[in-house]
């Protein structure tokens, strides 16, 4: 019998690493605020415990759920202790791990989303996350460009692959298509054969296209409910924060339909209002799964999916990230470079 090698080859080769110091630089928040309550601090390194990897954070993106989270919503009410440091998604290289025969060695190229608020977030220069959060991160990306996946990827994965299950003939509609977790919905659903309609701005209507989209509706002069109907599934990213798009989206569904929201604060009465159009109806909150996103890298480095990065800031303008982000008009992603690769 052939014993399998822990690692490949090319999984192997490592890049060197030296023991942490005791303080990293980091963007910390005393209390919820607007973009400027985000300061530069010298604060402890975080301890890895468990299954906990340590991580040296290269890049770190950034998410409309961040920004929610210092203004005082979000997860903010979970931060137990300030100052606190936000972020979710990383990229960088393990310096820590829980064995020696962990999969990822220190010197493992990684990415991944962090625990925060239970631990320290990921803008800083270090991190710990849970083993099972973390992949390999995808060769063919930069560090910076690999930043920009785990959260809005996993959240695309979990909304189009597992929750509306993707499939050839499915007609699924997209709100909010050209953000973080939208471009990455349309290419998901596309890969699996179903005809994509979306609606977003107009400007980004080509580059829609060319991700996978059949139909791109540009909100700001159609009413989306004027020209599709019969939809089998809807994913809204909106919700009713502008224009009743929630309210408008069970109007398009089949009977039966199913209709998923991630913005459930924008209107809470999503399901009843579901139930009483005939459709079906849930809400969706990402699932760190390392595995999945183990999957997603392999689709990045096959050329099958993309990440595309609108804006890279130095961790220092993390508040110009945030008012960048607030704006709600991002193409793609914001990333903050955190350290050299």
């Amino acid at each position: 019998m052939r014993i399998r090698p822990l690692r490949s080859t090319a999984e192997s080769a490592l890049v060197p690493v030296e023991e942490p110091p005791a303080e990293m630089r980091a963007m910390v928040v005393d209390a919820p605020g607007d973009p400027d309550a985000l300061r530069p601090a010298s604060v402890s390194v975080p301890s890895p415990v468990l299954s906990e990897v340590l991580v040296r954070v290269v890049a770190a993106g950034v998410n409309p759920i961040d920004a929610k989270t210092r203004s005082g919503a979000g997860v903010s009410g979970a931060i137990e202790t300030y100052p606190a440091t936000l972020g979710f998604d990383f990229s960088g290289v393990v310096v820590k791990t829980p064995y020696e025969a962990h999969p990822f060695p220190a010197g493992t190229e990684v990415f991944g989303m962090a625990s925060f608020p239970r631990t320290s977030g990921s803008y800083g220069g270090y991190v710990v996350a849970p083993s099972l959060s973390v992949a390999r991160k995808p060769a063919s990306l930069s560090h910076v460009e690999a930043a920009g996946v785990p959260l809005a990827a996993l959240t695309a994965w979990g909304l189009v692959v597992e929750t509306a299950h993707a499939h050839e003939g499915q007609r699924i509609l997209i709100h909010a298509g050209s953000g973080g977790v939208g471009h990455f919905a349309v290419q998901f659903a596309a890969y699996f054969g179903a005809h994509v309609t979306v609606t977003a701005s107009g400007r980004n209507s080509s580059w829609l296209r060319e991700l996978g989209a059949s139909v791109v509706i540009d909100y700001t002069t159609t009413r989306f409910e004027e020209v599709v109907g019969e939809m089998d599934a809807v994913i809204d990213l909106v919700g009713n924060v502008r224009a009743d798009t929630g309210t408008r989206s069970l109007e398009v569904l089949r009977p039966g339909g199913l209709y998923v929201i991630v913005p459930t604060g924008s209107w809470p009465g999503y399901a009843e209002a579901a139930a009483d159009a005939g459709v079906r109806a849930t809400s969706y909150k990402v699932i760190p799964d390392g595995g999945a996103l183990a999957t997603i890298a392999r689709l990045l480095d096959s050329g099958s999916v993309q990440v595309y990065i609108e804006q890279v800031f130095d961790l220092a303008e993390a508040a110009d990230a945030h008012r960048a982000i607030e704006t709600g008009h991002t193409r793609g992603k914001v990333v903050l470079r955190v350290s050299d690769g």
